[in-house]
């Protein structure tokens, strides 16, 4: 009996042992919202486009190639890069000018993309807004060098964002601080909502702004992020896409010069069907349909 008793003994306090060692379970932490779980949240683009030296360096390539051709430009008095159907004048022996978008082309807009990833949130106007206003963002890899030796060869560098009207002080603040050359005399700061007269049936489109700038210039160059830098798309389709573009093959590279940008722009509208709204299952669904298997 005592050799059964030494036996259990163990046997039964190991398993008052184990009973005391269950607890009650904490509440599990819910985490960031189920948004920045996912794959959609814009973490690999966003990381790509702070922390990759190929982002720098395509940046960088495509300044230096529009530097280049500006020189070759110059010496050309008949070369303009604007759409042939926003030239309503003649452009020899105006003045030379190049026109840049802001975002992403100019400015990086990079550590407000990280931080909805960071708080689990999609753009909103409200979020957006108080970025543009800490006046913050940075020069694009080799945008500043380009803007500066455009200038210092005389050519007017003509600044044009789709950024709501309300953040133009903002963001010519923005673009200033970070030491780009912006004329006050030619009003080389072009926002969204500047009517042009003759043009007021498509508002403030950029083509209309890109249009004004002709009247008065020589376009050298544009440099963007996304199509509609170049040209209007009136329907955001793939397929429309392309057949805006396909006129302009041979101008890309040399008249215009494409920027990456993986993290969002018109290109993700046309695959989501310009449904923007969509819940985020949603767009992850029309994402995932759009991709090639071949």
């Amino acid at each position: 009996m005592k050799y059964r008793f030494l036996v259990l003994l163990p046997l039964a306090l190991a398993a008052g042992c184990a009973k005391q060692a269950v607890k009650p379970a904490l509440p599990a932490d819910p985490g960031p919202p189920a948004a920045a779980s996912t794959a959609t949240d814009n973490l690999n683009a966003t990381l790509w486009t702070q922390r990759s030296l190929e982002h720098d360096l395509v940046y960088r390539e495509v300044y230096a190639l529009a530097s280049r051709q500006i020189a070759v430009a110059l010496g050309q008095p008949e070369w303009d890069a604007l759409p042939k159907n926003e030239r309503k004048n003649p452009a020899k022996g105006l003045p030379p000018a190049v026109i840049v978008d802001v975002d992403e082309t100019v400015l990086d807009n990079s550590p407000y993309q990280a931080r909805l990833i960071r708080d689990g949130k999609e753009f909103d106007e409200f979020t957006w807004d108080a970025w543009c206003r800490e006046e913050a963002a940075r020069a694009t890899p080799g945008a500043l060098d380009f803007a500066r030796a455009a200038a210092a060869r005389g050519v007017t560098v003509f600044y044009l964002t789709n950024r709501a009207q309300h953040l133009n002080d903002a963001t010519l603040a923005n673009l200033k601080r970070a030491g780009f050359p912006v004329s006050e005399r030619e009003n080389a700061f072009l926002g969204l909502g500047l009517v042009v007269p003759g043009c007021e049936a498509n508002g403030s489109d950029k083509g209309c702004r890109r249009e004004l700038i002709g009247r008065t210039h020589r376009v050298l160059a544009m440099v963007g992020d996304q199509l509609g830098d170049f040209i209007d798309v009136e329907n955001n389709t793939p397929a429309a896409r392309e057949a805006a573009a396909a006129p302009y093959a041979g101008w890309f590279g040399e008249r215009w010069f494409m920027l990456p940008n993986p993290t969002y722009g018109s290109w993700d509208g046309a695959v989501l069907g310009n449904e923007r709204g969509a819940d985020p299952q949603t767009k992850r669904r029309l994402r995932r349909e759009a991709l090639r298997y071949e």
